[in-house]
Parts: C-alpha cells; structure tokens; sequence
C-alpha cells in the first residue's frame, strides 16, 4: 500500500513527491514467530540473503555524501534559469531537463537515506542522513519553485510555438496540458518559493507521529497460547489478533489499543496539526476544500469519492451478514472487534517458508505472461527485497521505486498465507514501478496512487483465484474462502470507512472545529458501529484506532484502496478470462506511468472508473462468496 504523491502543482506535494516518490505501505506483518522465538531479533542477526541491496542506489555513505554535497552545489545552475524559461523554446527545455536531474537525484538520496532507516528507526545516523534529505528537498523544491509559475506566465500562443517548433519538449506534453489545467491554483514564483520553504517546517505532525510510533511507544509483553509470555509489537499484533484462542486475541488487542490510548491526546495534535496544515495549502491555492485540492490533481470529479461512499452504504447489509456469520461459525454468545480477523476455520495453517511463498506468487501470477514472471523472479531473488522483521525495523511492508534504479519491497514476512499475499501486493507495485521507469522519461514515469492499488491488487485477485481453482480440500476452500471474504472486508469495507472518517474530520476541521481526542474517538465510534451493525459489539477500546493508521497522515489517500481493489476485480477477471488480449492492454497500462490522467490509463486497460459499476460487481462479488461460504458450512455441519 501507498505513501506515494503523483507530482501535483504547486510545490509543497513537489517535496512529497521527492520524499516520498513511490513509497507503498501493506500489510504488518514479521519473521517466523515461535514460542522459541519470542523476541525480535537484531538486523545483524538476520542473513543477508533475506536484505535488500540499498548498495545498489550508493556502494556507501560517502558516495551518497558526494551526491548530497554535488546536488546542493548545483543548485545555483536551476536559479539561473530564473526569468528567463521564456526566452526561447531551447531555454525551457534545458530548464526542465535540468529540475528533472535534480530531482531524479533528490529521490535517490532521499530513498536511500529512508530505506536505510527503517532497517532501524532507532537508528541515529540514518535518522541525520534522512533529515538532512528532508531538507535538502526543502532547499530543491524552493530553488526549482520557479519554473511552474513561469511557464503559466508565458502567453498560450508562445507556449504552444516552443512545444511545435522544439522536439524534446514532445515528452512533456501531458505535464503542460495537465499544468494548464491547473492554472488558477499556482500563485506567483515569490508566493510559490515562500510555501515550499515552509513544508519543512510543517512536515512535524507526520514526522512526530512517525517517531512515537515506530520508535519510541513501547507495547507491553501478552501471554500466548502455550502460556509463554511474548512481546507485542505492530509487527506482531496480527498474528495474535487472528489466533483460535480467543483470550489470546482480548489481551493483544487490550495492550495494543490500551498502549495507543495512552497517548491519546498527543496523537490527536499531530494528526489535527496535519489536517490543518493540508486545509491551509489548499486553502492558499485556492481549492474550495483540502478533498478538492487532494484528488483534483490526478483530475478525479468529486462524484467519484462521494459515490464510493454512497455505494458502500447501499451494500452495507451483506458486511452485517457476514459478521453475523462469523459469530454464529465461531461459536460466539456475542462478536467483538477483535474477532473479526480470526478465520472461521482454525484448524487450517496454510504456512510457506519464504521461498515456497515467492513459487506460489510466481505460479499463481503466470496468466501475466512469461515476460512478467521472468522480471518478477529476477526481482524476487536479486536483492529487491527486504525479507524478515529485526527489532527497530519500520512495520508493514512498502514498495520504493526510484527512478534509474531497481525498485525495492519491504516485508515483515512470518510464515502465513497472508505474507504470501502481501509478496504478491508489494510486487505489484515494485513491477509497476519497473515497467513505468523502464519505458517512461522521468517526466511522465511517476505513476499516481489511483492507478498503484491497482496493480498491487490485481496480484492479490489473481493469488487467491489460483488458491481456489487449485485446492481440494474443503476445509482450504473454507479457509480460502474467509480470506477473500476479509480481502474486499479490510480493504473495500474498511477502507471505506476510513475514507468516510478523513473526510468527516476535515470538514469539521474547515468549519473550524477543534479535533480533539474525544471528537475522533466519537466519530470513529460511530462510524463502526453504522458499518458493522448491530451484532458487532464495538468496544470502547477500539475507539483510538485512528491512532494508529499511518495513512491518515497522506491525506485522502486510503480511497484509492478502495477504487484501486475495485478495478483489479474487473482486470484481474478480464486476464484471467481474455487471454493474451487482455494481458497486452495490462502490461501496457503498467508501462504507461503517468503519461495521462488515472481515469483515461485504466479505461484503456479495461475498465471505467468514472461509473460506480466496478466498485457494485465488487461488493456483489463479495455477497456471492458469502453465500458460498455458508453453504459449504452448512454442509461441513
């Protein structure tokens, strides 16, 4: 999954792009956890063939400390096109070329300094080296903040002589009709370089809550199954909650949400100070709304938020059947949020060693084409990736592409079908990110997040498709079954309700209202309760969730789950189902970056996101799995 900004106007989301260029969270997960291994171990313990090659970006510090030290310097050379891109067709060519370099450049820095990390968030000279990136990227986009504003001063007829009477200008075609477009929302070079000095200092929400979370909180020890006690940590906090023991299950949740409410007003500050501050950018570039200012840059009409949340209200029932359901297979007298991620089947471990998850995915991803699967296994095995959980290592899993190099993944990988799933996701963004470098100039390489989630999700359709067309075993089926089920749950369903929470929140932010700790706990209250229904026995507990979703912090981010999930449903189909044809217009798609809008690219792979018919098949196809799984309950019965 997604912390990555397509390059939007004006230049605060420019330093997003740079610092975050391609990031891609997933799912938590760790390294093969057993009663004999309690601990977290330390990244010297792990073995190098299961660490990604961050020598591939720079063979050292000192190398990268040369960049650094080269790229400041040349920052005087950008300054010195100032006032003058309208000078001639040739000016504003050699302008933008050289703003690319130092960009392509930037992102190296600032990926390898990051990468390097969360290998240990708790690691000081990593922690200098990334802010020292942070505000070298401050330092870029001020000096480059120019270039926009003068190129929407040049008069139209000019601007379209230099694009006619220049060749090498051809490939920024989309990039000056996309900036024309977005003419009224660019202020002037002074107002521009003034607001981009100013993203450092206002990056403090994120960075804090980065830092509470990944490095300082502490989560207490929990007692597992066989009576040993085991430490919780985000990294593990899934394998717990989704145990067969249900008391397992009740205190991983207590010490993690109880741990987070500790907190509780801290984290309300860092998450209320990053809403007011992308209310106030939107507000200076004259967007009606900080949700306008977010999916207007990919050109996205606001119909497409407001019905994805209506037509997930209009298929809420079968999410209450379905928790129904898991009640009555669990055996339960009553449901609480902390059993809804355990399997109705407990006596089912689907578990793969690293290396037979990376056949499986490779297996069930073959209906891509030889091509793919041959990139895909070069990646798998030449250090892209970074494999097993070590104490201070960032949580989740994340996808970095950076441009003029091989992508990388981040995993937190236990044993689980889930990580197997989660290798599939993050793939699908490391082999977008391939495909869009490999056939795309800089200029149009960077693809958005609209289109990203699809290419992760597709993967993950075309995983668990394979699971059920090839397994035999019914209690498989079964479980399989509740996988898919919790698939479109926690990433249609929930990350619905997480869209619906960020846009409630910012509206009351905007109307000026304070977003207190007891306001997000209420509003996050309601809102499960409304999607879960009247079985679920929402905790109190469970109120501070908002605390912990990272994804808040890149704002309206996490509704791209939701259409991105929704489109993989229809190509994924399509593939599977079209042969060669369809897999052509796929690859295309991933070899387009961003050459055009989001909506356009995926028309063209076969599917149109503008209707809220792909987002309907979806949550049908969802009720359809639901009945199977109570049919085959009932026979197993």
């Amino acid at each position: 999954m997604l912390i990555m900004k397509k390059k939007y106007l004006f230049l605060r989301s420019t330093i997003l792009f740079i610092l975050c260029s391609s990031m891609l969270f997933g799912t938590a997960a760790a390294e093969p956890h057993s009663a004999e291994n309690t601990k977290v171990p330390l990244r010297s313990e792990i073995s190098d063939q299961y660490k990604w090659h961050l020598n591939d970006i720079y063979a050292s510090n000192d190398l990268w400390q040369s960049d650094f030290d080269k790229l400041k310097a040349e920052l005087p050379r950008i300054a010195g096109y100032k006032g003058k891109l309208g000078n001639s067709a040739q000016n504003l060519l050699q302008g933008l070329k050289l703003r690319d370099e130092i960009y392509r450049v930037m992102i190296k820095l600032a990926a390898y300094a990051q990468m390097h990390r969360d290998e240990n968030t708790a690691d000081a000279k990593y922690q200098v080296l990334a802010g020292k990136a942070e505000s070298l990227a401050v330092e870029v986009a001020a000096a480059t903040s120019f270039v926009q504003p003068e190129i929407l001063a040049l008069p139209d007829k000019k601007l379209a002589q230099f694009r006619q009477t220049e060749a090498g200008l051809k490939e920024y075609a989309f990039y000056f009709d996309d900036l024309v477009r977005q003419k009224k929302h660019v202020l002037s070079p002074e107002e521009e370089g003034l607001l981009a000095r100013s993203a450092e200092a206002t990056q403090v929400g994120e960075n804090a809550f980065d830092m509470l979370v990944h490095a300082d909180i502490r989560f207490p020890e929990i007692t597992d199954e066989k009576g040993q006690k085991v430490q919780l940590s985000e990294g593990r906090y899934f394998t717990y909650v989704t145990s067969p023991d249900r008391n397992v299950r009740k205190r991983a949740y207590h010490g993690l949400f109880g741990t987070y409410n500790q907190y509780r007003n801290t984290l309300a500050a860092t998450l209320g100070g990053t809403v007011k501050k992308n209310i106030f950018y939107a507000k200076v570039h004259k967007y009606d709304s900080a949700l306008a200012a977010a999916i207007e840059g990919d050109n996205v009409p606001m119909k497409v938020y407001d019905n994805l949340i209506t037509t997930v209200h209009n298929n809420l029932e079968p999410l209450h059947r379905y928790v129904m359901l898991k009640k009555k297979a669990l055996g339960l007298s009553d449901i609480h949020m902390y059993d809804l991620y355990t399997p109705i089947v407990h006596n089912v471990k689907l578990e793969y060693e690293y290396k037979d998850g990376v056949k499986l995915v490779e297996t069930a991803l073959a209906p891509l084409g030889p091509e793919y699967c041959s990139i895909l296994d070069k990646g798998l095995t030449s250090g892209w990736v970074d494999v097993y959980e070590n104490k201070g290592k960032q949580t989740g899993a994340y996808s970095s592409g950076t441009y003029g190099v091989h992508p990388f993944v981040l995993l937190n990988y236990h044993n689980r079908y889930d990580d197997v799933s989660t290798i599939a996701h993050e793939m699908g963004h490391a082999m977008h990110s391939y495909y869009s470098q490999s056939n795309r100039p800089f200029a149009t390489a960077q693809y958005s997040i609209f289109c990203a989630e699809v290419a992760s999700t597709t993967n993950e359709v075309l995983l668990i498709d394979h699971m059920l067309k090839t397994t035999t075993d019914k209690k498989v089926r079964l479980y399989l079954l509740n996988q898919y089920l919790e698939a479109i749950r926690t990433t249609v369903y929930r990350q619905a309700l997480f869209a619906e929470f960020e846009k409630i929140i910012y509206a009351k932010s905007e109307k000026g209202e304070t977003l207190t700790a007891d306001m997000l706990d209420a509003t996050w209250h309601e809102l499960n309760v409304k999607y879960y229904g009247p079985e679920i026995v929402v905790d109190k507990e469970s109120d501070i969730e908002w605390a912990r979703i990272p994804h808040l912090y890149r704002d309206f981010y996490v509704y791209q789950y939701v259409t991105g999930y929704s489109a993989a449903t229809t190509l994924a189909e399509k593939i599977q189902t079209e042969g060669a044809v369809a897999q052509k217009r796929y690859i295309n798609y991933l070899k387009s970056g961003g050459s055009d809008y989001s909506l356009n690219l995926l028309k063209q792979a076969g599917v149109d996101m503008s209707s809220a018919k792909p987002l309907e098949v979806t949550l049908q196809k969802f009720s359809l799995l639901l009945d199977e799984l109570e049919k085959t309950l009932n026979e197993s019965r």
